[in-house]
C-alpha cells in the first residue's frame, strides 16, 4: 500500500512539474508573439536613430517608429524592405505611415508571428524627394536588432 502510495505522489510531482514547464513555455511564447521593438540605426551621417515598436494585432501587426534627430515638419518616407540595412530590396514591401516629427503610426496586413519569420528591414527615407537617401533602418529579427556587423555596412552605404 505505501508503495503504491509513493508512487502516485511522484507520479502526481512529475506531472504537475511538466504542466507547470509547459505553461511557464506558453507564456514566454505568448509574450514574445505580443511586441518586438527593432533599434532603428541612423545612416548615411544622418544624426537620426530610435525604435520601431511591433505589436501583435491579430492577423496584422502595429507598427509605432520614434526617431530621434528628426527634422521637424518634414515628412519622411517609411517602409518594411525584404532583405537586410547592409542589403535592401529598393522595393518596399509593406508601406508606412510617413514619419512625421520623428513619429509614426501604421499597421501592415502581416501577423507578428509571420513577419518574424521573413527577412525583411524598416527603413526610413530622407524626404519624398530624396528618397533615395536612407537616414536610419532597423532588421526585424526575433532579438529585435540587428547585428554589430550590419550596423556598419548600413552606415556606409
Amino acid at each position: 500500500m505505501k508503495v503504491q502510495l509513493a508512487a502516485v505522489v511522484i507520479a502526481g510531482l512529475v506531472a504537475g512539474g511538466v504542466a507547470f514547464a509547459q505553461d511557464k513555455a506558453d507564456k514566454k511564447k505568448s509574450s514574445a508573439s505580443k511586441g518586438v521593438t527593432v533599434k532603428l540605426s541612423q545612416q548615411n551621417k544622418s544624426g537620426e536613430s530610435g525604435t520601431a515598436r511591433l505589436t501583435a494585432a491579430g492577423d496584422k501587426t502595429k507598427v509605432e517608429i520614434n526617431i530621434k534627430g528628426a527634422p521637424k515638419g518634414v515628412g519622411q518616407p517609411a517602409h518594411i524592405h525584404d532583405g537586410t540595412c547592409a542589403k535592401l530590396d529598393p522595393k518596399p514591401k509593406y508601406p508606412l505611415t510617413t514619419v512625421m516629427d520623428g513619429k509614426s503610426t501604421s499597421e501592415v496586413p502581416v501577423s507578428l508571428d509571420a513577419l518574424m519569420k521573413e527577412k525583411v528591414a524598416i527603413n526610413v527615407h530622407k524626404s519624398a524627394d530624396e528618397a533615395k537617401v536612407y537616414v536610419a533602418c532597423g532588421n526585424i529579427t526575433k532579438g529585435g536588432g540587428e547585428k554589430k556587423s550590419t550596423t556598419k555596412k548600413a552606415e556606409k552605404s
